[in-house]
């Protein structure tokens, strides 16, 4: 959890606030890979990357 609030703060202090959904976006993506990696619809998933 501090890493998070470091980043935050890095992120307020510097007004690099194009970040924030840049890491949204990754975290998405991410979440959206782990969550299908053992199901059916994977195989189609994975043809968008």
């Amino acid at each position: 959890m501090e890493f998070i609030r470091d980043f935050w703060t890095f992120i307020v202090t510097r007004k690099k606030y194009w970040l924030v959904p840049l890491i949204l976006v990754m975290l998405l993506f991410g979440a959206l890979i782990v969550l299908t990696s053992g199901s059916a619809i994977a195989p189609f998933i994975y043809t968008l990357f």
